[in-house]
């Protein structure tokens, strides 16, 4: 469902990591950058460099989020009570898309735009089309029935490269998840290091 394969793939590499986590990633065979240059060894990379690396490493980790979205969300994390990485966090775990990642009823975050875009989720009962919509503690993020026997969707709950966080409560036998709690920086499970307080800095310049 996913439109985003070459894109997608090319991050990876640009990155120099499965940040993902996925099988398929070429990163798994080819620990460099994409490209004719893609073989060079790469310079020391400024601060300014290292914070810009960890901002586009998390923004492309949520589907590639456009800049003007992702400032949006940071600009409503400063605003929050407490410590901006974390809150930072933890709006980007509170997205549609996210949560139904998440909760394995697609196999990509890609996916999972998509899945939500075409209607296929509802929220609270509600047939929710927007991917960035915002949940909140007690949601509940249910497949559409017409939509529960995709292949998509069988195929991703049986997936063995990642479990459902303990902030989710998913039953794959009906097709539904429970947002429980927003989750902290360390109980989100990327498969490579993100360093949120780059962001901040990046950000905050």
């Amino acid at each position: 469902m996913s439109k985003r394969h070459s894109q997608k793939y090319k991050l990876d590499r640009r990155m120099g990591e499965n940040i993902w986590g996925r099988p398929k990633s070429p990163v798994n065979k080819r620990e460099y950058g994409p490209g004719q240059h893609g073989q060079r060894r790469r310079g020391k990379l400024s601060d300014f460099g290292v914070q810009l690396r960890a901002k586009q490493k998390l923004k492309g980790y949520y589907g590639n989020i456009a800049e003007k979205q992702f400032r949006k969300i940071y600009d409503e994390a400063v605003r929050l009570k407490g410590d901006t990485s974390e809150r930072l966090i933890g709006l980007l775990e509170s997205r549609l898309d996210t949560l139904v990642y998440r909760a394995k009823f697609v196999p990509t975050v890609f996916a999972a735009r998509q899945f939500v875009n075409h209607g296929h989720v509802m929220v609270n009962g509600r047939k929710v089309n927007i991917p960035s919509y915002r949940c909140k503690i007690g949601d509940v993020i249910e497949v559409r029935q017409r939509s529960k026997d995709m292949i998509l969707v069988l195929e991703a709950v049986g997936l063995p490269e990642r479990d459902v966080p303990d902030y989710i409560d998913a039953d794959h036998s009906k097709m539904t998840a429970t947002y429980n709690r927003v989750p902290a920086l360390g109980d989100v499970p990327y498969p490579v290091q993100m360093e949120p307080n780059l962001v901040v800095e990046f950000y905050s310049r």
